[in-house]
């Protein structure tokens, strides 16, 4: 993996180049970006880059230095995670934490971090720190974090690693040189998924229309789970608010987990923008073979529902995904407050 191993980024990769190629290197850098887009990815390649000794600035992607900052193990690398995203990647067990693996980046790590920092490095020109998730900092992580952006030990090179920029401090934000990641192109993700996952053209087509430009979520989009697709949605329409014993069990079943609650809510959310094309009277929609329901549901529903649905899912998803919240009352909750506001509606 190098930075010219990199695809679909590149106004991302021509500012990182350029920084190399002109001996620029600030010591500080944000990549900003959806999730799965391949901002990890970047991090690594311009890692190579900068300790690479047989192919300096650009990274051989191949030699016993590039390899290990591949592997997470180069000794003047440090990663900072989430413990659930330790866990998730194999990096440490669940028996190593006392508490349930945090999803948080806290302050202890931003602690231990500070203190490797003030060695010198072992091998390289730099020590790097890559904060992977950087959104995940928790406030007294971020203060912390913040006085090592204002002071750096010498040879210090940060990466912050971030899909949620307005979750960052602009104190912190502002000492950054900021690298932007867009959504990829569709004709990439169709290619890596029929490749990949073996899917058809059709099946492809449509993960990738889900994967909202992602490559790292249409990989990971169980494929199974949309057989059920075309149900949660009809369901999802036709629960009314006065129907408790109905939205009581949508929620127990779409909330059964944390892994299911989240793909059914970006499936909505999907929807919701299908929704959204249908009363615009155009576009393409994810769940084409919905378009007539589409159409009934736009027809009854106002520019300014469906913004609301929109946000409020997002907000479902972010509790769900980051936050720990309960699943099931995160829809409970999702659904009262959609068609309570959809029932007073003119």
């Amino acid at each position: 993996m190098a930075l010219d191993d990199v695809q679909g980024q590149p106004r991302a990769l021509e500012a990182l180049r350029g920084a190399l190629r002109t001996g620029s290197i600030h010591h500080a850098w944000l990549f900003g970006g959806p999730e799965g887009v391949g901002k990890e990815l970047t991090a690594v390649g311009f890692i190579q880059a900068l300790l690479c000794e047989s192919a300096p600035n650009a990274g051989c992607g191949a030699c016993a230095t590039c390899a290990r900052v591949t592997r997470r193990n180069h000794p003047d690398v440090t990663w900072v995670l989430t413990e659930d995203e330790q866990v998730r990647r194999g990096y440490a067990g669940r028996s190593d934490f006392t508490n349930t693996p945090s999803r948080e980046i806290k302050i202890e790590q931003i602690r231990k971090l500070q203190e490797r920092l003030s060695f010198r490095a072992l091998e390289g020109r730099y020590k790097v720190a890559v904060v992977v998730a950087a959104e995940k900092l928790n406030a007294p992580a971020q203060n912390a974090f913040l006085k090592t952006l204002e002071e750096p030990p010498a040879g210090t090179i940060l990466l912050l690693v971030a899909a949620g920029l307005d979750q960052l401090l602009p104190t912190l934000r502002s000492r950054c040189s900021r690298v932007h990641f867009g959504p990829l192109p569709r004709e990439l993700i169709v290619q890596r998924l029929r490749a990949e996952r073996k899917l058809d053209e059709a099946q492809a087509a449509f993960v990738t229309e889900l994967s909202n430009g992602s490559l790292g979520q249409a990989l990971a989009l169980d494929v199974d789970s949309l057989q059920g697709r075309r149900e949660l949605i009809e369901s999802f329409e036709a629960v009314g608010l006065h129907d408790l014993g109905t939205l009581t069990r949508f929620a127990e079943r779409h909330g059964a987990s944390r892994e299911e609650a989240e793909a059914a809510l970006r499936l909505l959310q999907f929807w919701t923008r299908d929704v959204a094309l249908a009363r615009a009277g155009g576009g393409r929609l994810a769940n084409a073979d919905l378009h007539e329901l589409a159409v009934r549901v736009a027809g009854k529903i106002s520019d300014a529902d469906i913004h609301r649905r929109d946000r409020l899912i997002d907000e479902a998803i972010g509790w769900v995904s980051r936050r720990n919240a309960s699943p099931r009352l995160q829809w409970e909750s999702l659904l009262i407050r959609i068609k309570r506001a959809e029932r007073r509606a003119p």
